[in-house]
């Protein structure tokens, strides 16, 4: 049990697997922290454990979307994360959607671990690259993710339908 929202026993080494079902507690922890640390509105605890058993329940082995770091015995962090199939290049590549360390948890590590973890998977099953987004704002994930040699590409424009433009779509 943590000691609080916001701190971790000691984190020591960092264990990362790919989330269960039985993790669902855990990812829905994650998911509430996350909410309040970009500013949006508080999720529900129950209702986000429930969303997150869901997930887990109807996803496939072979295509994993969430791995979940433990640091000191407790939930520390996340990744989301897509395949997806062949392009232009052949090659498969992993969509990096939400890259999230709790705030007791940062700076030791966790994000690292995780990106690791990924990058080891990647590796493995032949997939060429993680492509990841993050806030222009963002300022600690920028330097986070330079550090790790990441390289920024102006050749793509991030864009997003939902809401309105996402029905109105829908419906044509």
């Amino acid at each position: 049990m943590p000691s609080s929202p916001n701190s971790l026993a000691d984190p020591g080494s960092v264990d990362i697997r790919w989330a269960r079902v039985d993790d669902a507690e855990a990812l829905a922890t994650l998911l509430c922290a996350m909410a309040a640390h970009y500013r949006q509105t508080p999720l529900d605890h129950s209702r986000a454990a429930a969303t997150a058993r869901q997930w887990l329940t109807d996803e496939s082995p072979a295509y994993p979307h969430f791995a979940l770091a433990f640091a000191g015995g407790e939930v520390a962090g996340l990744a989301s994360v897509a395949i997806a199939h062949p392009g232009i290049d052949l090659e498969r590549l992993m969509f990096l959607k939400d890259l999230f360390v709790r705030d007791g948890a940062r700076d030791k590590g966790v994000g690292r671990a995780l990106i690791g973890f990924l990058a080891g998977y990647c590796v493995s099953k032949g997939i060429g690259r993680i492509d990841l987004t993050t806030e222009d704002w963002n300022e600690g994930a920028l330097r986070f993710y330079d550090r790790l040699g990441a390289e920024r590409h102006g050749q793509k424009v991030f864009l997003r339908l939902s809401g309105n433009a996402l029905n109105r779509i829908a419906r044509t």
